[in-house]
């Protein structure tokens, strides 16, 4: 469904020359963890992702996943990350998820958002709860995994992603992807959404 490396690249706010400093960066830091490639960014040049708000959040490495990702695909790979403050990016252009700890992705998921009668808010918005059980009252649906972003019900759970698959204005995730994002996140983590 998408570009790993080059599309996070190119949200990265890295000023003039930054699709050929995203390439150099590729060529030259890229270091085995986990069985995946990570790009490693120069700790005196971090390039950094622009959030809704107008802030910027640093970014230290990027997970190659090596190849484009499909509905229901994640990848996680937080081997030599060490602790830090969790935050997650929805990309709704890009069909993605990706969360960081302490400026280093960690996860990449290919997503689910709101049809265009019920839209996927854009914005920042803090985790307002979570539930590893939770079962919507509005649309009596299971919602595994839930991460509650807005006071009207929006939020990031598990869901069967699928091509032609839309949401009631969450963010769906697959369920391995869920487990493993809800473990990270506490109540007050940031989500930043950007819209299409």
């Amino acid at each position: 469904m998408r570009m790993r490396a080059a599309a996070l690249a190119a949200a990265l706010a890295l000023g003039a020359g930054s699709a050929a400093l995203a390439e150099e960066r590729l060529a030259a830091g890229q270091l085995a963890v986990g069985g995946q490639s990570r790009i490693i960014y120069p700790e005196d040049r971090l390039p950094a992702l622009a959030l809704p708000d107008g802030q910027a959040r640093p970014v230290k490495s990027l997970i190659d996943a090596q190849r484009p990702m499909r509905f229901g695909q994640f990848v996680w790979d937080e081997a030599g990350v060490g602790a830090g403050p969790v935050w997650v990016r929805v990309d709704l252009a890009r069909q993605s998820l990706s969360v960081f700890r302490g400026g280093h992705e960690i996860g990449t998921a290919v997503i689910l958002f709101g049809a265009d009668n019920k839209p996927t808010p854009t914005g920042v918005f803090p985790v307002m709860a979570k539930a590893k059980e939770h079962r919507s009252s509005l649309y009596d649906a299971e919602m595994p995994f839930m991460l509650r972003l807005t006071g009207d019900g929006v939020a990031i759970h598990a869901s069967d992603v699928r091509p032609d698959a839309v949401t009631h204005g969450c963010i769906g995730i697959p369920m391995g992807f869920a487990r493993l994002l809800y473990g990270q996140m506490r109540v007050g983590d940031v989500v930043a959404i950007v819209g299409r």
